[in-house]
């Protein structure tokens, strides 16, 4: 896989680095402000637009279910998770955990765009290099639907809706093409090759594609430590000239990466910022936010702070929101008959085995003692730069052989849950889930720690650091009265590898390793910061 490949290459040099002198820096000595990341929560490969007085911006999801979020902003900085673009993953059997497994596959860096000729919004991506997907809708909350499916398969793509209403699409790995849509969207008209990257500068992906005072731009990262753009004054097929927009600069968050894959966009005044992520594993890719100005002969500058990208800058100028966004942090007692938005599950569910209804119901899905087999597990990000998830289960209808709990997920992780083996129930600490670089499981647990327990419900509970820079340690406790809690079993190591690409969540689960026919319910899931 090429971003591998590219992720994996040193630092490379580039010349030409055009980065404002220090006298352009700002300082962040002005109130009000607002400090990065603007999200700290794992939302990378990000598009953002606006749209009247309204922000959104789309991330990549892998292989969780449902993909592509659709975050949405009044601000620039308050951010809240309004829908998904990808209703369900129906990309093949392996998205259902069916005979093969799609973990780092799925939705990659994809694009999201607003048509004002028909009040539609558009996410375009292309899937296991394949063939690229269209799903329209007239609102992010849904409901999205497929418009069309395109043989080629647009790479890192970036979608523009010229002025005069043509789609255009911007893709590629190193080679860069752009393509011409139908009017409707749904075939390709023509694709032509517009750029070849130096070889001095390497590896260019992760497509933003603008028309900004009737030029042309591509903007495009070096994984995963520079950002360039490319220019074109004769339309949209070129030819284009380069300029370094960031390489190797300091990020906002320490022990974190560079900002890069981003996009641009302007507020309703006239000013323009760049949203980007940063590398904070174990914690994932989080959204940094940093005002931009364009020089006389029309490049962007990301304005710095000391020579970096700020932890501080002025808040946007923008209209005050017309209401307050849903934290991201907060109490859900699965109220309603539908999840809420920042939910996503690992791989598709099977919808015949769960339900919300005040209380979420899992029954189990799948027999095996390997939980990243196991259907039906429901995800949550971590909130950075540490955070707390506490879950009350109701474990009174599991049958012999069922494990059900809250994990931190990813490809080596563990968890603490309910054990029940031969009429007898007990809480444990397990730890060694482990996948190799394929995704292939190498390891499904070890109980390091339990104790038995009665009654019918249990609170557990998972605290995670995510600081950057390391591995991190997660821990795991428990109360059988929602008050005090005991600590189970040893610190948990977070590694901090990229190689998934996804951070650790949070996940509840149920899976029988016997027979189906047991349920639990989670009456109360609450994530919680210090």
């Amino acid at each position: 896989m090429s971003r591998r490949r590219a992720l994996a290459a040193g630092t490379g040099l580039v010349t030409g680095a055009l980065l404002p002198p220090a006298g352009a820096s700002r300082t962040a000595a002005a109130a009000p402000a607002y400090t990065n990341p603007v999200i700290w929560q794992d939302f990378a490969d990000i598009d953002v637009i606006r749209v009247g007085a309204t922000y959104y911006a789309s991330a990549s999801t892998m292989h969780y279910s449902p993909g592509a979020p659709v975050l949405r902003s009044y601000d620039l900085v308050n951010w809240e998770i309004a829908g998904h673009s990808v209703p369900t993953l129906d990309f093949g059997a392996k998205y259902d955990l069916n005979g093969g497994r799609g973990y780092v596959r799925g939705i990659w860096a994809s694009s999201l765009a607003h048509r004002p000729s028909n009040g539609t919004f558009y996410w375009l991506g292309q899937i296991d290099f394949a063939r690229t997907y269209i799903y329209t809708a007239t609102a992010v909350e849904g409901p999205w639907s497929r418009l069309t499916t395109i043989g080629t398969p647009y790479y890192d793509a970036g979608l523009l809706v010229d002025t005069d209403d043509t789609l255009y699409v911007a893709y590629g790995n190193t080679t860069i093409s752009v393509a011409q849509l139908s009017r409707d969207g749904r075939t390709q008209v023509r694709t032509q090759q517009v750029f070849t990257t130096p070889s001095s500068v390497g590896t260019l992906e992760g497509s933003r594609f603008y028309k900004i005072n009737g030029q042309y731009y591509i903007f495009l990262t070096r994984p995963a430590n520079g950002q360039y753009i490319l220019k074109s004054s004769s339309g949209p097929f070129g030819p284009y000239t380069m300029r370094q927009v960031l390489l190797d600069l300091r990020g906002p968050i320490p022990g974190g990466g560079v900002p890069h894959q981003g996009g641009l966009v302007r507020t309703q005044n006239g000013a323009w910022y760049y949203l980007a992520f940063v590398d904070t594993y174990p914690g994932g890719r989080v959204p940094a936010l940093a005002p931009v100005t364009w020089t006389p002969d029309g490049w962007p500058v990301v304005q710095l702070v000391n020579g970096a990208w700020g932890t501080s800058y002025p808040r946007p100028d923008v209209p005050a929101p017309p209401r307050q966004v849903t934290p991201m942090t907060g109490v859900d007692t699965f109220d309603g008959t539908a999840l809420k938005p920042w939910w996503e599950w690992n791989h598709n569910p099977d919808n015949t085995k769960w339900s919300v209804d005040n209380g979420l119901t899992l029954r189990t899905a799948t027999v095996t003692n390997d939980l990243y087999w196991a259907r039906n597990t429901l995800t949550h990000r971590i909130q950075g730069p540490t955070s707390t998830a506490t879950a009350l289960l109701d474990f009174s209808a599991m049958r012999d052989g069922d494990r059900a709990g809250l994990a931190l997920l990813r490809d080596s992780s563990a968890w603490i849950g309910v054990k029940r083996d031969g009429g007898v129930t007990r809480v444990v600490m397990v730890n060694g889930l482990t996948m190799d670089g394929n995704w292939n499981t190498t390891g499904t647990g070890t109980e390091v720690a339990s104790a038995t327990i009665s009654g019918g419900r249990i609170w557990l509970r998972a605290s995670a650091d995510i600081r950057p820079g390391g591995a991190r340690p997660g821990t795991f406790s428990y109360s059988t009265e929602g008050t005090t809690f005991t600590r189970l079993g040893p610190a948990f190591s977070m590694g901090n590898d990229w190689r998934f690409f996804m951070g650790y969540r949070f996940a509840l689960f149920n899976h029988a390793t016997q027979a189906l026919g047991g349920t639990v319910r989670v009456a109360r899931f609450e994530l919680s910061t210090p």
